[in-house]
């Protein structure tokens, strides 16, 4: 005999949301929240702030794309600090929800547009140009770094700049290199590497090389 005790259904685990911090620009010190339990890596603290001083300067009035864009971090510091638009490319649906009430959060919805789709299959179909590039895909799948390089290194134009990230014992400089992309700056903060790429027929006197090295 099943009782009316036994017969409750058990409710289902809420993933908790998480928060990150915008460290600069205009937006600076604002929450962005994201749904924990998905895997998202969103990119550190420190990372962030070597990365866009590595950008200062670049990212006025330009247009960014955040592939594999998770919490979306990256896509919104860069508009924080002077992006002009920015597109986030996205494919689990809760992230993607994330992301929109981000973007009403801080009020910056003509600034932009939040794709829900497969990363690779958008960069075959893309049809715009952007200057600036976030590849930061899951760790667990290192194939897709490697496809994403190669499919923006043939785009026409191709970004002005890239920036990738991966577990800290990948070989970043070399991966890129392979795809056509030349390394101008790295660095690595605990378990990941980052690394800011253009491509590599650019002339080497457009950029200046440096690496930063973080604990």
């Amino acid at each position: 005999m099943v009782t009316k005790k036994d017969s409750k259904k058990v409710p289902k685990q809420k993933r908790s949301p998480q928060q990150v911090r915008i460290i600069g620009g205009k937006h600076k010190g604002r929450k962005l929240r994201f749904v924990g339990g998905l895997d998202l890596r969103p990119t550190l603290g420190r990372t962030r702030e070597t990365l866009f001083n590595w950008l200062r300067g670049e990212l006025d009035s330009i247009a960014c794309l955040d592939l594999f864009a998770g919490s979306g971090v990256l896509g919104f510091e860069a508009l924080s600090q002077g992006a002009a638009h920015v597109t986030f490319v996205e494919r689990d649906g809760r992230a993607v929800r994330a992301l929109k009430d981000n973007v009403a959060s801080l009020g910056v919805d003509d600034q932009c547009a939040v794709v829900r789709g497969d990363a690779l299959r958008y960069l075959s179909s893309l049809d715009g140009t952007f200057d600036v590039v976030f590849v930061d895909p899951p760790f667990a799948s290192p194939e897709l770094l490697t496809t994403a390089l190669a499919q923006l290194h043939k785009l026409a134009p191709a970004p002005r700049l890239v920036y990738a990230e991966a577990p800290a014992k990948t070989d970043l400089e070399s991966l890129a290199a392979a795809q056509g992309w030349r390394s101008i700056k790295t660095t690595r903060t605990g378990d990941a590497s980052g690394v800011l790429l253009e491509q590599a027929a650019r002339s080497a006197s457009a950029s200046v090389a440096g690496t930063d090295r973080q604990g």
